[in-house]
């Protein structure tokens, strides 16, 4: 007697040869960009370790210093502008890649996605490492230290345009705003575990801290480079639909059908839509994607809620550190928790758009409850471990589930937009443009922190308040439009279009 297939069989062969591909293409673009985020994170563990308290440090018997206030720091944020020297060196890094990215988008649409970031990945662990190097080569220079920071961020610019167009290129519309709110955790994920890496070795030889995540990243871009496929095309996969055909879609409208992320087109579409894939088309310019309705809006929105999600990036181990009185490890672990909020909060920006089809309406709810978060997260999360513990985990999803959301789903809606007529060469440039804007913000935001934060931070979280509040008001014109829709001032469908 014949036993029956087995039970792990049966579920892989329930999944067709093009689901296989985009799950794998979801997996590998997920973990480059986790390897972007791992590489990033870090110089804010390390800054509590490069500018200590010395006073509350034992000092070895045979070491014959003068100075017993400064003496077990690193110079040369030994001094009292330390502040504002690792807002320069943060905004060397940040300055760099909002610049770069206007550009990166260009380029992205022009040259092969896994060269591009294959290239990125490799230049990116080299100057992280060149950071870490610095511990070892005993350089003391402000100037080495802001060099390395700047080339690396325009390397990194390499990574998230490359990656939402890969992902682009295979998924169609679908349930986009879950299935890309689990994708874009790779950024919590990547924090989280640069974190948890720098932490290791922060107390002891902090120069580790960078290289080890360094070789990470590099060896994830020899993983794109023998790995990634760029276009169903080229496996003999069907491409994606991003609209239904024959009728006028609006731009964050929600899939009526029931067709899910990895499905492949209805029989009968397969080869029209293969045909039109085989004509070459012309890369979008900067001015035409601009003038796709709703870039400006979200991309100034992600401006301001950029800014909050880095200067927290950047800056909470320090503030953890000073306010709470952890030891650097201890602070770097605990500021991981904001991001495991910011995982939650992705995903859960992404099933209420879906459900609502407001997108704009999802991020400005979002950010109005964010800002008495933050109000409170400055008075009570201090207040014992477990106050701690829940305050960072609710700001963490308040605050990076809108950028999460406008960072995904909306750039590849837009980018995907009806008006482009097909046309999936916009897609890069689109993302390189909100992403870019929005870093304009994240070096803004860390700037403004090592400025402001001498004069005690509570100014620091007034400004992030702020920033906030600012982010809901420029997506008011678009909610507006968003809640005249589901009152049937214009159509039945959600969202929001261009009139």
């Amino acid at each position: 007697m014949r036993s029956s297939l087995a039970p792990g069989i049966k579920l892989i062969t329930s999944f067709s040869r093009d689901s296989w591909y985009r799950g794998f293409i979801l997996f590998l673009t997920f973990l480059f960009y986790t390897s972007y985020h791992l590489s990033r994170k870090p110089i804010s563990v390390v800054k509590s370790q490069l500018h200590r308290n010395c006073s509350n440090v034992v000092r070895p018997a045979e070491l014959n210093v003068t100075n017993n206030e400064t003496w077990c720091d690193w110079a040369p944020f030994d001094q009292d502008n330390y502040k504002t020297l690792f807002g320069a060196v943060d905004n060397s890094f940040l300055v760099a890649y909002a610049i770069g990215m206007f550009f990166s988008g260009i380029f992205g649409e022009r040259l092969p996605l896994r060269y591009y970031l294959s290239a990125g990945m490799l230049l990116s662990g080299i100057f992280t490492s060149l950071f870490g190097l610095g511990y070892y080569w005993n350089i003391h220079s402000i100037w080495y230290y802001a060099f390395v920071q700047a080339m690396n961020g325009l390397v990194q610019t390499t990574g998230w345009p490359a990656v939402v167009a890969c992902v682009g290129n295979w998924f169609g519309k679908g349930k986009r705003g879950f299935i890309m709110g689990v994708w874009n955790s790779h950024t919590s994920v990547g924090n989280i575990l640069g974190s948890l890496i720098a932490g290791v070795f922060v107390s002891s030889a902090w120069g580790l801290s960078f290289i080890v995540p360094g070789i990470i990243i590099a060896c994830t871009g020899v993983l794109c480079f023998f790995f990634l496929v760029e276009h169903p095309d080229d496996v003999n996969c069907v491409p994606p639909q991003h609209h239904e055909s024959g009728e006028q879609e609006p731009l964050l409208r929600n899939s009526s059908s029931n067709e899910e992320i990895f499905s492949s087109p209805p029989p009968g579409t397969e080869t029209s839509v293969v045909e039109r894939s085989e004509e070459p088309a012309e890369a979008i310019s900067f001015c035409g994607a601009l003038k796709i309705p709703g870039v400006v809006e979200f991309s100034l929105c992600l401006l301001f809620a950029k800014l909050v999600s880095y200067t927290f990036l950047y800056w909470l181990p320090l503030y953890i550190a000073n306010v709470a009185h952890f030891d650097p490890k201890g602070a770097g672990d605990m500021s991981t928790l904001f991001d495991v909020g910011g995982i939650l909060g992705g995903i859960l920006a992404g099933v209420v758009s879906d459900y609502t089809g407001g997108r704009a309406s999802t991020c400005c709810v979002m950010l109005i409850f964010a800002a008495p978060m933050l109000f409170l997260y400055n008075h009570v999360g201090a207040n014992g471990v477990p106050t701690t513990v829940g305050m960072l985990l609710v700001c963490g999803a308040l605050v990076n589930g809108p950028y999460a959301l406008i960072t995904t789903a909306v750039s590849a809606d837009l980018g995907t937009h009806e008006c482009l007529r097909g046309n999936s060469r916009a897609l890069s440039t689109v993302t390189a443009i909100i992403d870019g804007t929005g870093s304009i913000g994240a070096a803004i935001g860390p700037l403004l922190a090592g400025v402001i934060s001498p004069t005690g931070w509570n100014n620091v979280f007034y400004m992030l308040i702020t920033s906030d509040l600012l982010a809901c008001l420029l997506l008011s014109r678009l909610v507006y439009k968003e809640i005249r829709g589901w009152c049937g001032y214009h159509t039945r469908m959600r969202g929001f279009k261009e009139i």
